[in-house]
């Protein structure tokens, strides 16, 4: 029943609309947690986002009264969790030591090809677009990543941050892969896949022998972080949940636009020609490339 406000429930929106609400609050998320990172260590960080996300969707939760997921679903969630959470934190360090406009979208070509061929295996070739989509990608790539003169390069002349996002690419279509496997409750799954993203990151921290201090404003900025990307995360599984995986990391795996905008607008990032020619082609690649 349509409340009396005229405002249809949010469980009647389309799938594709909680994959769009993903998209600003992960990229919004990124910046805010990238930012945060400059001042802070990067798995110390995560580590206290995913504690408080943790808190939020626990407390979301026991007020839906949903079903607890089953054992199967359980673990999918803990692999995503596992997968998602230490790929943030390297995510988060590539934001940090890199402009935030050229290794966030690397992060999401990777985390969108791979579900993509992993679709191609099980479903077959890909269509026309998707073929252009890996070339334009490729195309994409080596722009973002050509040698220039600049403050945020390192000492061969690569832009700084750029293995960093790819690695944290992977890590994000396991995340992908794993959590669309999980069935239940999308706040059920968001909150067991917090679990598992805490304890790796924490075993990063005591591994790395990381000083266990954030200040003020990088825990405030770190707990907001934290707390829009759970929030992502459901918005993401229910998509996926009610639409083709490939169809949901389309749209999710657009969240760079968000930071790239943000980075643009409050640091004045500013790059050459060329990266931005590379930026807008990395942007355009990522729906072709999972349209397969």
């Amino acid at each position: 029943m349509v409340p009396s406000s005229g405002v249809p429930p949010l469980s009647h929106l389309p799938p594709a609309a909680y994959a769009v609400g993903a998209v600003l609050i992960w990229g919004t998320s990124d910046f805010v947690g990238g930012y945060a990172s400059r001042r802070a260590n990067a798995f110390v960080l995560t580590a206290f986002s995913h504690l408080c996300a943790f808190f939020l969707m626990s407390a979301i939760v026991f007020t839906e009264h949903s079903p607890f997921p089953n054992r199967a679903s359980i673990i999918w969630a803990l692999l995503a969790g596992a997968s998602g959470g230490f790929s943030l934190a390297i995510f988060y360090r590539a934001l940090a030591i890199g402009q935030m406009g050229l290794t966030a979208p690397i992060a999401a070509l990777l985390s969108a090809a791979i579900p993509t061929m992993v679709n191609i295996a099980l479903q077959g070739a890909p269509k026309r677009w998707s073929l252009i989509g890996f070339a334009l990608a490729i195309s994409a790539i080596w722009l973002i990543t050509r040698p220039e003169a600049s403050g945020q390069n390192d000492e061969a002349g690569h832009p700084k941050g750029v293995a960093a996002a790819a690695l944290a690419g992977v890590g994000f279509a396991g995340f992908y892969l794993f959590v669309h496997q999980a069935s239940g409750s999308p706040s059920w799954i968001a909150m067991i896949t917090r679990i598992a993203s805490f304890t790796v990151t924490a075993i990063a921290v005591l591994a790395t022998h990381a000083p266990l201090k954030l200040t003020r404003p990088s825990a405030g900025l770190g707990m907001i972080a934290g707390c829009l990307d759970v929030i992502g995360s459901a918005l993401f599984i229910f998509a996926s949940q009610h639409e083709r995986l490939d169809d949901s990391v389309v749209i999710a795996s657009l969240y760079p636009a968000v930071t790239v905008i943000l980075a643009r607008l409050i640091l004045k990032e500013h790059f050459s020609r060329w990266k931005f020619i590379g930026l807008l082609a990395a942007l355009a690649a990522v729906p072709m490339i999972a349209a397969a």
